[in-house]
């Protein structure tokens, strides 16, 4: 079955920014991104600014699709978590359901065991809106109705008449 292109609205996207801001701060974390596999980052929290968040989506879902790899050769179906211990700072990574990955950078602030309880109630509750998002997706697909992008209906010759050419 191949994977439905799902479009997320506004109220779902503000619920996966909320739940991400309450586990940066109850997990005492410097930043929280919520990540696809494709290596788009969708939500952050935290100190966002001090990190180069594209470079670290794409980063992270490359090495969760190595993980993954490593997990087939050994016989698992994959690695639900990594973790990565620095000298200042480490990462925690986490699958969430089909299409979604958690990375919290924490430093001695927090704890591991802290991440790991508060990450683990998190995404549950991502995985709630991922769920809903791909049940609407589904049954859109289903009905017929697909997402219509409101450029859809743009041709070469509005675009030449709103430029002048």
């Amino acid at each position: 079955m191949a994977k439905l292109d799902l479009v997320m609205f506004e109220e779902e996207y503000k619920l996966l920014q909320e739940i991400i801001g309450r586990l940066q701060k109850d997990a005492s974390a410097k930043v929280v991104f919520l990540v696809d596999k494709n290596g788009q980052q969708i939500a952050a929290a935290g100190d966002v600014k001090s990190i180069d968040a594209t470079s670290l989506a794409s980063l992270t879902a490359g090495n969760v699709a190595a993980t993954d790899g490593l997990a087939k050769l050994i016989g698992e179906k994959e690695f639900s978590l990594l973790f990565h211990e620095g000298e200042k700072d480490n990462l925690h990574i986490s699958i969430v359901g089909k299409r979604g990955i958690l990375v919290v950078i924490f430093d001695q602030n927090s704890s591991l065991a802290l991440v790991r309880l508060r990450v683990k109630k998190a995404s549950k509750e991502l995985q709630e809106i991922f769920d809903q998002v791909e049940q609407r997706a589904q049954k859109e697909s289903d009905t017929g109705n697909r997402f219509e992008s409101p450029f859809s209906e743009i041709t070469d010759e509005d675009i030449d008449r709103l430029f002048g050419d």
